[in-house]
């Protein structure tokens, strides 16, 4: 463990925004999370909001607020949240300054650096505190071509897909692959995002980040070292984006590229547009994806709903609704976790 951290959230808490934040309060094992900076939700558990569980983290107005009921100082400030167009506001760096004033590391998932700021950058070695720009791509040099050595892993990999964004792939992937090694078998994840690697993944990249002539081969390079040193039983993979979002159409890359050998495919059944927004177009029929992950070579073996602002009764409803419409099994991940799939991952390995 690298060490404990405060995650920054700038009143976005409660918001999809703050997926970064949501993933680190359910869990991370590169830090221990001591409690979170918002000023709209200050006096709650994050937990609370997240998942409805108490998690023992707890929310403060500011950092003053934080010193002052904290027994100790957090090694890092986590930006727990993604900015519109990944810029960091003037009003966060505020917070950021005081937090670099108390001796607090920043880790930043944002795709402004911070060691672009030369004021940032002034202060941080005034005060003698690391800046973490995760997002800052590796030198070209350091990546990897597509090769086809895939074809060369044999376990099972499953793709974590959505037929659309921000549904909870990288969750669900992480529910998958801790469910599978409580029944025994060796099974690993895959991360392509920044909270993956937050959490403390040991394999993966950071899509986003990466030029985009060597997604692929960072793609295969993550699952083949992972298999070539673990020789796992199976092998996760966290999705991006999605199918058929005209603003992230990647997910062919994963099947194609990664040689999928089956998809969990998460789908809102309440959100109208992709990426709720309606410029981009509404979202197209699920058995569209269906097909089209057919046609790269791979298999659908479940559906998962992401069920913000569904009761729970009416979650279910969807999920015996779509069990009878598409003759697959759908799971509840929040709700009711994702063990009933375990007995197909078996087969499958």
């Amino acid at each position: 463990m690298d060490g404990t951290a405060v995650i920054f959230t700038n009143g976005m808490l409660d918001q999809s925004n703050a997926k970064t934040a949501h993933g680190l309060i359910r869990g991370s094992s590169r830090y221990r999370i001591t409690s979170v900076l918002d000023h709209k939700h200050s006096g709650k558990d994050a937990g609370l909001l997240v998942d409805g569980n108490n998690h023992d983290i707890p929310v403060y107005a500011s950092i003053g607020e934080m010193v002052e009921n904290e027994s100790s100082i957090p090694d890092y400030l986590i930006i727990g949240i993604a900015t519109k167009g990944g810029y960091l506001p003037e009003e966060m760096k505020v917070v950021i300054k005081q937090a670099m004033e108390r001796g607090i590391s920043i880790v930043n998932g944002l795709h402004e650096y911070m060691h672009d700021d030369p004021e940032l950058l002034k202060l941080s070695q005034d005060y003698g505190v690391s800046l973490i720009d995760i997002r800052k791509p590796r030198p070209k040099s350091e990546l990897n071509f597509w090769s086809g050595e895939i074809l060369t892993v044999t376990c099972p990999k499953i793709a974590v897909m959505g037929t659309d964004c921000a549904l909870g792939k990288r969750t669900a992937a992480r529910f998958l692959t801790e469910a599978a090694q409580a029944a025994g078998l060796k099974a690993e994840m895959i991360y392509t995002g920044q909270t993956g690697w937050l959490q403390g993944g040991n394999y993966g990249f950071i899509f986003d980040s990466t030029y985009n002539d060597f997604v692929s081969g960072e793609l295969e390079h993550a699952i083949v070292t992972c298999f070539k040193e673990t020789k796992p039983d199976i092998i996760f993979v966290e999705g991006q984006a999605s199918l058929q979002n005209p603003s992230g159409p990647c997910g062919s890359e994963f099947l194609v590229s990664g040689a999928m050998d089956g998809v969990v495919l998460l789908h809102s059944p309440t959100r109208i547009y992709y990426g709720d927004i309606e410029a981009f177009g509404k979202i197209k029929p699920i058995q569209e994806d269906l097909d089209l992950i057919r046609l790269y070579g791979s298999k659908t073996i479940a559906l998962g709903l992401h069920t913000q602002g569904l009761a729970y009764e009416q979650a279910k409803e969807y999920q015996r609704q779509y069990e009878k419409d598409y003759e697959l099994p759908v799971l509840l991940p929040l709700e009711e976790g994702v063990a009933s799939l375990i007995p197909i991952i078996q087969q499958l390995s």
